[in-house]
């Protein structure tokens, strides 16, 4: 008995020293099972039973849409955005409309003088004088036809008056006796209604005429904007063009500076063979109605030149002017005969000048040119029907030679051929050539 107490004392001695080493032990697992600490390997999941249905692995959403839908999507927002940009940019060209048509319009006339001026520097005259001597040519030239055309309006709207109205009883006389059944009272009560229209719509007519003045100062400042601007692009136009080019991102400087200079050669020669052909049209219609004896044959005639500009519409127009003034001035046979000519003009200017003069440099499907022609007149009146066609044989221009140059330089940034492939781009020359038996 004396001896039990030394054995509990040794018992309690191993049992302390017993959990002081459970203690470490748990410390080292808690050190070793930390973040830092690689992760124990999962355990073996047992694959499913064979009765179990299958189910297939969800696909990523880009792969599950079809590859037709995205090539739509992109191309959507795309055109969203290049729609809206357009969007904007009309607005901003309404909004300064008048500017707009003022630098269109001295391009256009850039471009018909713009080879004088070469020529006169080729003789040895300096570039301003050659810019002074061809703008102040020009400006007159075009000033006197206005004042001509003017004049011959004045002095012939005394006669023109007399003839209108003695058409317009021929015309009366004719629908009385005509199989359309129409009476004397219809034909008054026609022209009382037109004459109740003018009348109750006389506010509508004096305002207009108030905006008239508008229109008129308005033209004579787009008129001084185009001059000056003239002045400037025959004298400077080069070194404009460099400037514009700064403005263009270094990548695209090279393609845009090789498709600039020829864009300009399309505008050229459109606007130099418009010009001819115009004079042809109003020079042969003009000999015509003058021989027919139709009133205001001069007047009538610059209407045609003017209208030439308008690439079909205007031909039309001006054509129906002339047999509308032949018709209530000298009768249904001159009108006629006014029309025939109108339309032999026309037919040869279509099959043989326009193809002859113009050649390919500017060539447009017809159905473009109507289109832009309509597009143009929609969206800017008679400015734009105008500008509409040169915009777009220019624009071809630059887009096919930007495509041509894209080409090229993919073609040079491509590795050369080797081995089997040089073999099948290496040309293949007909029999007979390169030594080749024949």
């Amino acid at each position: 008995m004396a001896g039990l107490p030394g054995w509990l004392e040794r018992l309690g001695a191993e049992l302390t020293s017993l959990g002081e080493r459970m203690e470490e032990r748990r410390a080292e697992e808690d050190l070793r099972d930390g973040p830092e600490a690689p992760q124990a390997a999962p355990e073996h999941v047992p694959p499913p039973p064979d009765y179990a249905p299958a189910v297939a692995p969800r696909p990523d959403p880009v792969a599950a849409v079809p590859w037709g839908m995205r090539v739509a999507a992109e191309a959507g927002w795309r055109l969203l955005v290049l729609a809206g940009t357009l969007w904007v940019l009309m607005k901003v060209i309404s909004a300064i409309q008048l500017v707009v048509f003022a630098f269109v319009a001295a391009l256009l006339v850039t471009a018909l003088l713009q080879p004088t001026v070469a020529r006169l520097r080729r003789m040895g005259l300096p570039r301003g004088l050659a810019t002074a001597v061809t703008a102040i040519a020009g400006f007159v030239l075009m000033g006197l036809v206005g004042w001509f055309v003017v004049w011959q309006v004045m002095e012939n709207l005394d006669t023109l008056s007399t003839k209108v109205q003695d058409g317009i009883q021929e015309l009366k006389r004719w629908l009385l006796n005509s199989p359309f059944h129409v009476t004397e009272d219809q034909i008054n009560q026609i022209a009382k209604n037109l004459t109740d229209t003018i009348g109750a719509n006389t506010n509508e007519i004096t305002s207009t005429g108030l905006q008239g003045i508008t229109v008129m100062v308005e033209t004579l400042t787009g008129m001084l904007l185009a001059m000056f601007s003239t002045l400037f692009l025959l004298y400077d136009g080069a070194r404009i063009w460099k400037w514009c080019l700064k403005l263009v991102p270094a990548q695209a400087r090279p393609g845009l500076a090789g498709a600039g200079p020829r864009a300009w050669r399309t505008l050229t020669a459109y606007v130099r063979g418009t010009v001819i052909v115009a004079m042809i049209d109003a020079i042969f219609i003009g000999l015509g109605i003058y021989f027919l004896k139709v009133p205001m044959a001069v007047p009538l005639a610059v209407f045609i030149f003017l209208f030439a500009f308008i690439p079909l519409v205007g031909a039309v127009m001006s054509g129906a002017l002339a047999v509308v003034v032949a018709l209530v001035t000298e009768g249904v046979f001159t009108a006629l005969m006014v029309l025939a000519v109108v339309l032999a003009v026309q037919q040869i200017e279509g099959h043989i000048l326009q193809p002859f003069i113009l050649g390919r440099a500017v060539r447009v499907h017809p159905l473009a040119v109507v289109l832009s022609v309509a597009a143009g007149g929609l969206v800017a009146g008679i400015g734009g029907a105008v500008v509409a066609v040169p915009l777009v044989a220019v624009t071809n221009t630059m887009v096919g030679y930007l495509r041509s140059y894209s080409r090229e330089n993919a073609l040079k940034a491509s590795p050369p051929p080797h081995g089997a492939t040089a073999i099948e781009v290496a040309p293949v020359l007909p029999p007979g050539e390169a030594g080749e038996p024949k």
